[in-house]
C-alpha cells in the first residue's frame, strides 16, 4: 500500500551552515542503496527532509532492508500521499488506512497532524481531534491513548497530504563520504569486519588491506575474506581490496628473529605496508579490529610497539569491547557465519607457542636490524605484485 518513504535523520539536524553538505551525500548513498532494488526511485530533499517516491512497483522488504544499510539514517517511515481534496476526503483516506495498518480495529491510537502549509483550513488540533473522532466512529474497538499508543497517525499537510505510521530504525551514524578514508586491515577473523562497519559509521569511505600467505593460506581463506569485505560494502559503498602476499617475508622473519617475538614484528611490517598503501590511496588513517588484551600481540605494551612505526593514526574502535560485544555486532551486521568458517589467515599460521606479552621496543628493534636490507627488497615485492580486487 505504500508510494514512498520518509527519511529521517539525527546528528545530521545539528549541523550548522553545511548541514547541507551532509544531507546531500546522504541522498547520494540512497541513490546507491536503491539500484540494487528491483523497482524505479526518485530521491528529493525539501523542507529538511528527505523523501523516497517509488515510480513503480518495488518489493517492500528487500527496499526497507537496502534503506536499512544506509548510514546516516535514523528511521524509515514508510508512507502514502493522498492529494489536497478536502477535509471530507482526507477522513476516508485516514480511516483507510487505519483499516489497512490495523484490520483487528482493537489497538490504541493518537493522531499527530502537523500543518506545514499555513492556509490549510484546519489548524493541527482541529485535525487532530476531528480525524481521531472519524477513526473512533469507523472502529468502536479503538481506543486514544495520547501517552503510550500502539499507533501512532501522522498526517503532515504540505504540498501534498502524507501519512505515516511507523518509523523503522535506521542504522543512525553519518553519511559515507563526509568523514575521509581510511585503510582497513582486514582478515579472515570476527573483529576486523566489525572495526571497519563502525568506522565507516561515521561517515568514513573504506579500503581494506589483506595479508595472504599462500601455500599456508588456502585460495578459501583468501575468497573468506573477500566475502567478507562483501559484507561490509553492502553499508559501505565500494571497497578496495588490497592483497599482498607476504609468505616470504613471513618465512625471512621466522629465520631471522626470535619466535617469541614472531607475532609483534610480522605486525609491525604489516602496519608498515598497510600505511604505505594508505598514503597512496590517500587515506587519513588505518584501521584495525584489536582490542586491549584478547590475545598477546593486542596488550597495551605490544600495541605501542605496532604504532610505533606508523606516522599516520591507527584507529581501533574495538578498543574497549569484550568478545561478546564484538559477536553481537557481527551477527547483526551478517558478517559472523562467515568470520567462523575455518580458514586459517597468515596470522594464525606463523604464531609463537609462547609469544611476548611485554615486548620490549629497544630489542625488537635490535632484532629487526638482523633482517637487513632484504626485508625491504621483500616489502618492495610485496607491494609491487599486491592484487586489488573491487567489492561491491
Amino acid at each position: 500500500m505504500y508510494t514512498a518513504f520518509l527519511i529521517k535523520y539525527a546528528e545530521i539536524g545539528v549541523k550548522g551552515k553545511n548541514r547541507y553538505l551532509f544531507e546531500d551525500a546522504l541522498v547520494r548513498q540512497i541513490k546507491y542503496a536503491l539500484k540494487k532494488c528491483d523497482g524505479g526511485f526518485a530521491v528529493r530533499k525539501t523542507d529538511g527532509r528527505i523523501y523516497v517516491d517509488a515510480l513503480s512497483d518495488f518489493d517492500y522488504d528487500e527496499t526497507v532492508a537496502a534503506l536499512g544499510r544506509v548510514f546516516g539514517i535514523s528511521g524509515i517511515c514508510p508512507m502514502i500521499y493522498v492529494e489536497d481534496e478536502g477535509f471530507e476526503k482526507l477522513g476516508q483516506d485516514v480511516v483507510d488506512y487505519i483499516g489497512r495498518v490495523c484490520p483487528e480495529g482493537n489497538r490504541s491510537f493518537k493522531v499527530a497532524a502537523r500543518r506545514a502549509r499555513k492556509n490549510y483550513p484546519l489548524n493541527s488540533m482541529e485535525m487532530n481531534a476531528k480525524l481521531g473522532g472519524l477513526i473512533l466512529d469507523a472502529c468502536p474497538g479503538m481506543r486514544v491513548d495520547v501517552h503510550h499508543p500502539d499507533i501512532l497517525l501522522n498526517v503532515e499537510v504540505r504540498d501534498k497530504i502524507y501519512i505515516y505510521s511507523e518509523t523503522i530504525p535506521g542504522p543512525g551514524g553519518m553519511p559515507i563520504g563526509t568523514g575521509g578514508r581510511a585503510m582497513l586491515l582486514l582478515s579472515g577473523g570476527i573483529d576486523s569486519p566489525v572495526a571497519g562497519w563502525m568506522i565507516a559509521k561515521r561517515g568514513v569511505r573504506i579500503d581494506a588491506v589483506y595479508f595472504h600467505a599462500p601455500p599456508y593460506t588456502s585460495e578459501r581463506a583468501k575468497q573468506k575474506v573477500v566475502d567478507l569485505a562483501e559484507k561490509v560494502a553492502a553499508y559501505t559503498g565500494p571497497i578496495r581490496l588490497h592483497v599482498i602476499n607476504f609468505t616470504d617475508i613471513q618465512l625471512y622473519i621466522y629465520d631471522k628473529c626470535p619466535h617469541d617475538e614472531l607475532t609483534i614484528i610480522m605486525r609491525r611490517y604489516m602496519m608498515r605496508i598497510a600505511e604505505h598503501i594508505a598514503k597512496e590511496e590517500e587515506c587519513l588513517g588505518l584501521i584495525t579490529g584489536e582490542s586491549i588484551g584478547q590475545v598477546a600481540s593486542q596488550t597495551m605494551h605490544s600495541l605501542m610497539a605496532t604504532d610505533e612505526v606508523c606516522g599516520l593514526p591507527v584507529y581501533r574502535p574495538l578498543i574497549g569491547f569484550d568478545k561478546m560485544d564484538i559477536v553481537d555486532i557481527a551477527e547483526k551486521i551478517d558478517t559472523y557465519e562467515t568470520s567462523i568458517q575455518p580458514y586459517e589467515d597468515c596470522c594464525t599460521i606463523f604464531v609463537a607457542k609462547h609469544p611476548v606479552t611485554k615486548p620490549n621496543l629497544n630489542i625488537i628493534r635490535r632484532h629487526e636490524h638482523n633482517l637487513d636490507e632484504k626485508i625491504d627488497e621483500l616489502v618492495q615485492t610485496a607491494l609491487d605484485t599486491a592484487e586489488v580486487i573491487v567489492v561491491q
